[in-house]
Protein backbone atom coordinates (compact mmCIF):
# COMPACT_ATOMS: atom_id res chain seq x y z
CA UNK A 1 0.00 0.00 0.00
CA UNK A 2 2.79 2.58 0.57
CA UNK A 3 4.01 2.19 -2.86
CA UNK A 4 0.49 3.10 -4.41
CA UNK A 5 0.09 5.74 -1.98
CA UNK A 6 3.66 7.53 -2.75
CA UNK A 7 3.06 6.96 -6.33
CA UNK A 8 1.53 10.34 -7.84
CA UNK A 9 -0.12 11.21 -11.48
CA UNK A 10 -0.17 14.43 -12.54
CA UNK A 11 -3.20 15.02 -14.65
CA UNK A 12 -4.10 18.28 -15.70
CA UNK A 13 -6.65 17.32 -18.00
CA UNK A 14 -8.56 15.30 -14.92
CA UNK A 15 -8.16 17.88 -12.24
CA UNK A 16 -5.89 20.20 -10.60
CA UNK A 17 -4.92 17.98 -7.81
CA UNK A 18 -2.19 15.52 -8.18
CA UNK A 19 -3.96 11.70 -8.25
CA UNK A 20 -2.63 8.74 -5.96
CA UNK A 21 -2.34 5.51 -7.50
CA UNK A 22 -4.42 3.80 -4.99
CA UNK A 23 -7.03 6.37 -6.16
CA UNK A 24 -6.50 5.83 -9.65
CA UNK A 25 -6.60 1.89 -9.66
CA UNK A 26 -9.84 2.12 -7.53
CA UNK A 27 -11.39 3.85 -10.26
CA UNK A 28 -10.09 1.92 -13.06
CA UNK A 29 -11.32 -1.17 -11.25
CA UNK A 30 -14.88 0.64 -10.07
CA UNK A 31 -15.46 1.39 -13.76
CA UNK A 32 -14.30 -2.46 -14.82
CA UNK A 33 -16.25 -4.42 -12.73
CA UNK A 34 -18.62 -1.86 -10.75
CA UNK A 35 -22.70 -2.63 -10.76
CA UNK A 36 -25.29 -0.69 -11.14
CA UNK A 37 -29.33 -1.82 -10.32
CA UNK A 38 -31.62 -1.80 -12.85
CA UNK A 39 -35.82 -2.21 -13.25
CA UNK A 40 -37.19 -3.65 -16.01
CA UNK A 41 -40.29 -5.51 -17.64
CA UNK A 42 -40.74 -8.24 -19.76
CA UNK A 43 -43.57 -10.22 -20.66
CA UNK A 44 -42.72 -13.34 -18.91
CA UNK A 45 -42.54 -10.47 -15.85
CA UNK A 46 -45.19 -7.84 -16.06
CA UNK A 47 -44.81 -6.52 -12.60
CA UNK A 48 -40.56 -6.18 -13.27
CA UNK A 49 -38.21 -6.91 -10.94
CA UNK A 50 -34.62 -5.48 -9.88
CA UNK A 51 -31.18 -6.50 -11.68
CA UNK A 52 -27.43 -5.87 -11.51
CA UNK A 53 -26.13 -4.97 -14.63
CA UNK A 54 -22.30 -3.60 -15.20
CA UNK A 55 -22.52 0.16 -14.25
CA UNK A 56 -19.70 1.01 -17.25
CA UNK A 57 -18.71 0.11 -20.77
CA UNK A 58 -16.00 -2.68 -19.69
CA UNK A 59 -17.60 -5.81 -20.50
CA UNK A 60 -18.84 -4.78 -23.69
CA UNK A 61 -15.89 -3.40 -25.30
CA UNK A 62 -12.97 -3.57 -22.81
CA UNK A 63 -12.98 -6.87 -22.32
CA UNK A 64 -14.28 -8.38 -26.16
CA UNK A 65 -11.81 -9.55 -28.47
CA UNK A 66 -10.64 -7.65 -31.93
CA UNK A 67 -13.24 -8.16 -34.38
CA UNK A 68 -12.52 -9.82 -37.65
CA UNK A 69 -14.71 -7.60 -40.03
CA UNK A 70 -15.93 -4.23 -39.67
CA UNK A 71 -19.65 -5.04 -38.60
CA UNK A 72 -17.41 -6.60 -35.94
CA UNK A 73 -16.05 -3.46 -35.38
CA UNK A 74 -19.57 -1.32 -35.72
CA UNK A 75 -20.73 -3.54 -32.88
CA UNK A 76 -17.53 -2.76 -30.47
CA UNK A 77 -18.55 0.71 -30.88
CA UNK A 78 -21.79 0.25 -30.11
CA UNK A 79 -21.11 -1.64 -27.00
CA UNK A 80 -19.49 1.69 -25.55
CA UNK A 81 -21.59 4.69 -27.15
CA UNK A 82 -24.78 2.81 -27.15
CA UNK A 83 -27.11 1.41 -30.35
CA UNK A 84 -26.94 3.23 -33.73
CA UNK A 85 -29.93 3.35 -35.90
CA UNK A 86 -29.57 2.30 -39.26
CA UNK A 87 -28.37 5.05 -41.16
CA UNK A 88 -25.51 5.16 -38.21
CA UNK A 89 -24.75 2.04 -38.29
CA UNK A 90 -23.98 2.50 -42.17
CA UNK A 91 -22.35 6.09 -41.83
CA UNK A 92 -19.59 4.19 -39.25
CA UNK A 93 -19.55 1.24 -41.57
CA UNK A 94 -18.12 3.39 -44.37
CA UNK A 95 -16.08 5.88 -42.22
CA UNK A 96 -13.87 2.76 -40.88
CA UNK A 97 -13.62 1.47 -44.23
CA UNK A 98 -12.64 4.96 -45.36
CA UNK A 99 -10.55 5.99 -43.03
CA UNK A 100 -8.44 2.30 -43.17
CA UNK A 101 -5.66 3.61 -45.24
CA UNK A 102 -5.27 6.39 -43.10
CA UNK A 103 -4.66 3.88 -39.92
CA UNK A 104 -2.37 1.82 -41.72
CA UNK A 105 -0.35 4.91 -42.29
CA UNK A 106 -0.82 5.82 -38.69
CA UNK A 107 0.61 2.58 -37.79
CA UNK A 108 3.76 2.84 -40.57
CA UNK A 109 4.90 6.31 -39.04
CA UNK A 110 4.96 5.08 -35.51
CA UNK A 111 6.94 1.91 -36.98
CA UNK A 112 6.23 -0.75 -33.58
CA UNK A 113 6.57 2.62 -31.54
CA UNK A 114 3.22 3.02 -28.73
CA UNK A 115 1.53 6.33 -28.40
CA UNK A 116 3.35 7.19 -25.31
CA UNK A 117 6.85 6.28 -26.73
CA UNK A 118 6.90 8.71 -30.00
CA UNK A 119 8.88 11.73 -29.62
CA UNK A 120 7.54 14.75 -29.27
CA UNK A 121 8.02 15.99 -32.45
CA UNK A 122 5.48 13.71 -33.86
CA UNK A 123 2.51 15.47 -31.81
CA UNK A 124 3.73 19.02 -32.97
CA UNK A 125 2.79 20.89 -35.95
CA UNK A 126 6.60 21.71 -36.54
CA UNK A 127 7.42 18.16 -38.69
CA UNK A 128 3.73 18.29 -40.39
CA UNK A 129 2.89 17.16 -42.84
CA UNK A 130 3.00 13.10 -42.43
CA UNK A 131 2.79 12.93 -38.64
CA UNK A 132 1.25 11.18 -36.13
CA UNK A 133 -0.18 13.76 -34.79
CA UNK A 134 -1.19 15.25 -38.48
CA UNK A 135 -2.80 11.76 -39.32
CA UNK A 136 -4.89 11.41 -35.93
CA UNK A 137 -5.98 14.78 -36.46
CA UNK A 138 -7.23 14.26 -39.74
CA UNK A 139 -8.79 10.74 -38.32
CA UNK A 140 -10.69 12.48 -35.88
CA UNK A 141 -11.92 15.23 -38.70
CA UNK A 142 -12.93 13.00 -40.97
CA UNK A 143 -14.88 10.38 -38.58
CA UNK A 144 -18.18 11.36 -39.21
CA UNK A 145 -20.88 12.32 -37.60
CA UNK A 146 -20.43 9.22 -35.23
CA UNK A 147 -16.89 10.27 -34.49
CA UNK A 148 -17.11 8.27 -30.45
CA UNK A 149 -18.30 5.09 -32.38
CA UNK A 150 -15.45 5.69 -34.93
CA UNK A 151 -12.84 6.18 -32.63
CA UNK A 152 -14.15 3.35 -30.07
CA UNK A 153 -13.66 0.95 -32.65
CA UNK A 154 -10.31 2.05 -33.94
CA UNK A 155 -9.06 2.47 -30.27
CA UNK A 156 -10.06 -1.34 -29.71
CA UNK A 157 -7.81 -2.31 -32.37
CA UNK A 158 -5.23 -0.26 -31.97
CA UNK A 159 -5.12 0.18 -27.92
CA UNK A 160 -1.85 1.29 -27.75
CA UNK A 161 -1.64 3.83 -30.74
CA UNK A 162 -4.63 5.41 -31.59
CA UNK A 163 -6.66 7.34 -28.88
CA UNK A 164 -10.17 7.18 -27.32
CA UNK A 165 -11.64 10.87 -27.64
CA UNK A 166 -15.17 11.69 -27.44
CA UNK A 167 -16.52 15.32 -27.79
CA UNK A 168 -16.88 15.46 -23.97
CA UNK A 169 -13.09 14.26 -23.64
CA UNK A 170 -12.02 16.39 -26.46
CA UNK A 171 -13.91 19.92 -25.17
CA UNK A 172 -12.07 19.21 -21.81
CA UNK A 173 -8.40 19.10 -23.15
CA UNK A 174 -8.71 21.45 -25.26
CA UNK A 175 -7.76 24.01 -22.13
CA UNK A 176 -4.60 22.56 -21.98
CA UNK A 177 -3.17 22.42 -25.91
CA UNK A 178 0.09 24.39 -25.94
CA UNK A 179 1.20 26.13 -29.09
CA UNK A 180 2.69 23.96 -31.44
CA UNK A 181 0.18 21.14 -30.65
CA UNK A 182 -0.96 19.33 -33.75
CA UNK A 183 -4.18 18.23 -31.58
CA UNK A 184 -5.73 17.48 -28.30
CA UNK A 185 -3.94 14.42 -29.01
CA UNK A 186 -0.80 15.84 -28.32
CA UNK A 187 -2.09 16.84 -24.36
CA UNK A 188 -2.50 12.82 -24.03
CA UNK A 189 0.78 12.30 -25.22
CA UNK A 190 2.55 15.00 -22.91
CA UNK A 191 0.39 13.64 -19.78
CA UNK A 192 1.64 10.00 -20.52
CA UNK A 193 4.99 10.95 -21.41
CA UNK A 194 5.34 13.11 -17.79
CA UNK A 195 3.77 10.29 -15.63
CA UNK A 196 5.93 7.16 -17.41
CA UNK A 197 6.64 6.17 -14.02
CA UNK A 198 3.74 6.53 -12.86
CA UNK A 199 1.32 5.17 -15.50
CA UNK A 200 3.77 1.88 -16.05
CA UNK A 201 2.90 0.79 -12.24
CA UNK A 202 -0.82 1.28 -12.61
CA UNK A 203 -0.68 -0.42 -15.61
CA UNK A 204 0.66 -3.30 -13.80
CA UNK A 205 -1.49 -2.51 -10.99
CA UNK A 206 -4.76 -2.96 -12.43
CA UNK A 207 -3.74 -6.20 -14.33
CA UNK A 208 -3.19 -7.59 -11.16
CA UNK A 209 -6.18 -6.84 -10.31
CA UNK A 210 -8.64 -7.58 -13.42
CA UNK A 211 -7.68 -11.11 -13.63
CA UNK A 212 -5.36 -10.98 -16.94
CA UNK A 213 -6.92 -8.03 -18.38
CA UNK A 214 -4.58 -5.69 -19.32
CA UNK A 215 -5.55 -2.21 -20.80
CA UNK A 216 -3.01 -0.04 -22.23
CA UNK A 217 -2.14 3.24 -20.35
CA UNK A 218 -3.40 5.12 -23.24
CA UNK A 219 -6.84 3.50 -22.43
CA UNK A 220 -6.20 4.01 -18.42
CA UNK A 221 -5.54 7.63 -19.78
CA UNK A 222 -9.29 7.92 -21.53
CA UNK A 223 -11.06 5.74 -18.41
CA UNK A 224 -9.80 8.41 -15.60
CA UNK A 225 -10.68 11.66 -17.76
CA UNK A 226 -13.79 10.67 -18.91
CA UNK A 227 -14.94 9.42 -15.18
CA UNK A 228 -13.83 12.90 -14.19
CA UNK A 229 -15.00 15.05 -16.80
CA UNK A 230 -18.90 13.32 -16.48
CA UNK A 231 -18.40 13.57 -12.71
CA UNK A 232 -18.31 9.49 -12.26
CA UNK A 233 -15.15 9.56 -10.73
CA UNK A 234 -16.01 9.02 -6.90
CA UNK A 235 -18.76 6.25 -7.83
CA UNK A 236 -16.16 4.52 -9.78
CA UNK A 237 -13.59 5.11 -6.71
CA UNK A 238 -16.02 3.68 -3.84
CA UNK A 239 -16.99 0.75 -6.02
CA UNK A 240 -13.46 -0.17 -6.80
CA UNK A 241 -12.17 0.32 -3.11
CA UNK A 242 -15.41 -1.80 -2.14
CA UNK A 243 -14.84 -4.77 -4.21
CA UNK A 244 -11.20 -4.81 -3.16
CA UNK A 245 -11.69 -4.87 0.27
CA UNK A 246 -14.83 -7.63 0.16
CA UNK A 247 -12.22 -9.60 -1.44
CA UNK A 248 -9.59 -8.81 1.34
CA UNK A 249 -12.21 -9.60 3.95
CA UNK A 250 -13.25 -12.95 2.08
Amino acid sequence: MATTERTILALPSVGPDPLTLDRARDAVVGYARGMRWLRFRSPGIPEGRWAQVPAFGWSRFDARPVGENLDADVLIGEGLHGRLDPAGWHAVHDALAALAPRVEALAARADGRPFWELPDEELSVLGEPGTVGALLRGIGEDAGSHAPHVLAALHHRRPDLVPHLTRTTRRTLLPHLEEGDSGVEAVVHRELRVNDVGFAALESAVAAELSGTAPTRLRLHDVLLWLATTLRFAHAEDEGRRLRSSRSSG
